[in-house]
């Protein structure tokens, strides 16, 4: 079973660093690229043609409006969908606001995003933990000025009225401590979704992939060797 990988936000590869090895069965795994176009629906059609003829695709913050909108183009090769952290919701005008100021502002030499807004991010617990916040900021600095300022200067549209399109089993997972996106708008993506589950991860800021690697990959890989297809209950993992 093939593994698409999303990243959310100025965010690469490396964000599935410690929960790739804890999903060996589970291969090709494939890294979705977002930062060579301009809007989500672009960023799905490059998904579709970069992974295989079929394959469950895991998409994180940012990362699972792509991963919603590849689910709808391609119904045939998507065979599960798990979203991690996200929302259907629309940024709000001060939100898309402060996204394009941040990306007019930016300039040469591009540092990453700042230490302050990747604090923000992590669990209060990992706010002093220098090794997660460097890597966090490597993974903006290494992508560059360029996809900040197209990252940034994207459209953020909602889909809740889409929802209902996406016909896969999906797995919801929200970090039960993650200050960026609540719980309310995982409840949403369940809701909307027809054959959802909805997991919460405890003890876990926004950066999931990254804090809880191990409790996001025994949840994942329950959910897809147990039936994706079972009833749509919650469920929460063991700590």
């Amino acid at each position: 079973m093939a593994l698409v990988l999303v990243p959310g936000f100025m965010l690469d590869w490396e964000m599935w660093a410690s929960f790739e090895p804890e999903m060996e069965e589970f291969r090709p795994i494939v890294h979705a690229d977002l930062a060579s176009d301009d809007d989500v629906p672009a960023m799905a059609r490059r998904l579709i043609a970069d992974a295989p003829a079929r394959f469950v695709l895991i998409g994180f913050s940012f990362g699972g409006y792509v991963a919603r909108e590849a689910a709808r183009l391609a119904p045939n090769a998507v065979e599960a969908l798990v979203l991690v952290a996200t929302s259907s919701r629309a940024d709000t005008p001060d939100q898309a606001q402060r996204k394009i100021a941040a990306a007019a502002l930016a300039t040469l030499p591009f540092r990453g995003m700042s230490r302050g807004s990747l604090r923000a991010s992590v669990h209060p617990d990992r706010r002093s933990d220098d090794e997660l916040i460097g890597r966090l900021q490597g993974m903006g600095r290494r992508l560059g000025l360029e996809a900040f300022r197209r990252q940034s200067n994207l459209a953020r549209p909602s889909d809740v009225d889409r929802l209902g399109e996406i016909a896969c089993p999906t797995l919801v997972v929200a970090a039960e401590d993650d200050e960026l996106r609540s719980l309310d708008e995982a409840r949403e993506l369940h809701a909307g979704i027809p054959r959802s589950r909805l997991a919460i991860v405890p003890a876990s800021g926004h950066m999931l992939p990254m804090e809880q690697p191990a409790a996001l990959a025994r949840l994942v890989k329950s959910w897809l060797l147990e039936a994706p297809s079972a009833a749509a209950v919650p469920i929460r993992p063991r700590p």
